[in-house]
């Protein structure tokens, strides 16, 4: 299931990756000289996003500037999804100081998707990402210690937030793709069953499989203003089941990304606020409309300048994009929510 899943990534990765700049000339900006061959959290170059340092995750898109405000009362921790996808890279792992990986991941989901977050306190560890290979390898040992040398990674960066940071701040988490696939064992871990759960404002489990019965007391938000809940939703081409959604035995939880409940209305273009693709600066109006049907959401063919060319009806790497503002402005009515609460 997650192996085909992520062939499918693999054919529209090119598609999306077109909305964020070329990142190898920064690339010398990442010879950090570290001596670790695993993350150290003390050290600010194992964060991609932190409030202590000026980083990508800061950046603010032009027309959203004059009505920024930033809110340091709030924490947001955020799981970058699969940088490391060459397909001739043979490691399983990323190395953490891998300067090429380390400046993809910040000049794509940090700038374009982690960015979306940055009116509350961000914090983003690096971690020794598992290959995009790992979903979809017939190696089955491999691959799952792949994926657990990653989850180890996020779980003592999380831990040392923890510790250090976070100082009983209440918290979002947000993931997309690979992050999502830590994000779930980590709420699983620290909060479901946790008192940290009352710390949990929302979560954004976006672009993977949710299993309805995947935890035992955190559940799906029903409305936009629900906190100690999570969201979650894989975005598709209206009438498009991708073969590996048609074979989950368990329904997927899934969120309409425009409403924010798990009603299967349609939710039309127009309540789309604004998508954030190949420009930074500029914003896309009623880009997507969403539609929940079967486990995934549902959109037409989005429209912005060049989208004829758009032939993938799997639209996993613009999850976070296509609903830019939608998700920033959630995060305000949540926030409120707990503040009330």
């Amino acid at each position: 299931m997650i192996r085909s899943y992520y062939l499918f990534y693999i054919l529209i990765i090119f598609t999306f990756t077109k909305c964020s700049p070329s990142y190898s000339k920064y690339i010398r900006d990442y010879n950090f000289n570290n001596t670790n061959s695993s993350p150290d959290y003390t050290d600010l170059n194992f964060w991609a996003a932190h409030p202590y340092k000026k980083d990508l995750a800061d950046s603010i898109p032009a027309p959203l500037k004059k009505d920024y405000h930033y809110d340091s009362s709030v924490d947001v921790f955020f799981l970058y999804p699969t940088s490391l996808t060459n397909s001739e890279d043979m490691r399983w792992n990323a190395d953490i100081n891998d300067a090429s990986i380390n400046a993809k991941t910040d000049y794509t989901s940090i700038l374009y998707q982690a960015s979306a977050f940055n009116e509350y306190r961000l914090f983003s560890p690096r971690y020794r990402q598992a290959h995009l290979r790992s979903y979809f390898s017939t190696d089955t040992a491999a691959a799952l210690a792949a994926f657990e040398l990653a989850y180890q990674d996020i779980r003592n960066a999380f831990k040392y937030y923890l510790d250090h940071y976070n100082n009983g701040r209440p918290l979002v988490i947000a993931s997309h793709s690979q992050g999502t696939t830590h994000a779930l064992r980590l709420l699983k871990e620290f909060f479901d069953q946790s008192p940290l759960r009352e710390k949990l404002v929302t979560a954004y489990l976006v672009g993977m499989y949710i299993p309805e019965n995947y935890f035992s007391n955190l559940t799906i938000c029903k409305d936009p203003t629900q906190i100690n809940c999570f969201c979650g939703w894989r975005t598709y081409r209206v009438n498009y089941i991708p073969p590996f959604v048609q074979k989950e035995s368990i329904k997927s939880c899934v969120t309409n990304p425009l409403t924010w409940s798990d009603s299967t209305a349609l939710a039309t273009a127009d309540l789309n606020k604004g998508a954030i693709l190949r420009k930074f600066n500029r914003v896309y109006y009623k880009v997507s409309d969403a539609k929940i049907n079967e486990g995934v959401v549902w959109t037409k063919k989005p429209k912005f300048p060049g989208s004829f060319l758009l032939r993938t009806k799997n639209y996993h790497v613009g999850d976070i994009n296509l609903y830019y503002y939608s998700i920033r402005e959630n995060i305000h009515q949540r926030v409120s929510s707990y503040k009330k609460n």
